[in-house]
């Protein structure tokens, strides 16, 4: 049997399951995770300690927890993407500033689209695909082949466009001179040369310089989406309005100054639900001391 049908078969399985009872498998899995391996959750904890040094330990071990049960929640509700229509989306989510992204698109430069590891990112590119059109997704393919062709095609599933990171520009270009939506998770850590340190946090933390340097090529519209969670469950997709990009000719110093303005629209997200961010991440693991000293000017 082959991987694409051994997935297929995985998904129709899981889908039989009700969400109800796959959401207390997965945040009881999860849960188990948070006990159990130590170096995650060590990793969390610092991480919000130092995002949040006011706030009580208490407070931030509450977080904490929240963010294993968001991730557990993300990793049920996974699997009910593929049999999303138009017909039965407003059950799970609503849209505001939809009028932003037509906006965009009718000026024919293409759109891109930033958000984060937050909420239900795979969500926000499922409903983007089935109200407007479909979105190209740049990722980075897993390790694991059989989740890598798992994770594709859920999210192919509705007509997006897996697009993997690894000499993506010209790829991503050509989509945007077709007028296609970009969507980009920037919220990554990435190596010293593959972006710039801005402040995230109170911290420098290394960011993929990619979509500022779409952005200043292309000119076309950036726009920041989250899927939030709600109180009741039901998640509520943000699109903001079109960023206004920083373009003052010098080139390093314009990728830094809209680098930093996308990151610091993040921030403002994950501080008002930060247990839906995703504290997991080493986000700060490159250090400005491992830019060699002819390039710091790329440090903040």
């Amino acid at each position: 049997m082959g991987k694409e049908q051994l997935t297929g078969i995985f998904l129709a399985s899981f889908k039989v399951i009700p969400l109800s009872l796959r959401r207390a498998f997965f945040i009881g899995l999860f849960k188990l995770f948070y006990l159990m391996v130590s170096r995650q959750r060590m990793i969390c904890l610092y991480n919000l300690r130092r995002a949040f040094p006011d706030k009580p330990d208490r407070e931030i071990k509450k977080i904490a927890a929240g963010v294993y049960r968001n991730m557990g929640t993300l990793a049920a509700e996974f699997f009910e993407l593929p049999w999303l229509t138009k017909e039965n989306l407003d059950r799970i989510i609503e849209v505001k500033g939809l009028e932003n992204c037509e906006k965009a698109l009718a000026k024919g430069r293409g759109v891109l689209i930033f958000s984060a590891h937050f909420g239900n990112w795979e969500l926000a590119v499922a409903a983007l695909s089935l109200l407007v059109k479909p979105v190209v997704v740049i990722y980075r393919p897993l390790d694991n082949p059989f989740l890598d062709i798992l994770v594709a095609r859920v999210r192919s599933a509705l007509g997006n466009i897996p697009l993997p990171k690894e000499n993506a520009m010209r790829a991503m270009l050509r989509n945007l001179k077709q007028n296609k939506m970009i969507g980009l998770l920037i919220d990554q850590n990435t190596a010293w040369y593959e972006g710039v340190f801005v402040d995230y946090f109170g911290r420098p933390a290394c960011t993929t310089n990619g979509l500022a340097l779409l952005a200043l090529h292309s000119g076309a519209p950036v726009l920041p989406a989250f899927a939030i969670r709600l109180e009741d469950g039901r998640y509520r997709l943000v699109i903001g309005p079109e960023v206004e990009i920083i373009n003052t000719g010098d080139k390093d110093a314009d990728v830094i100054a809209n680098t930093q303005l996308f990151t610091k629209m993040i921030e403002q997200t994950v501080r008002s639900h930060p247990d839906q961010w995703l504290w997991v991440h080493q986000r700060w693991k490159t250090q400005p001391s491992q830019v060699p000293k002819e390039t710091k000017r790329t440090v903040i």
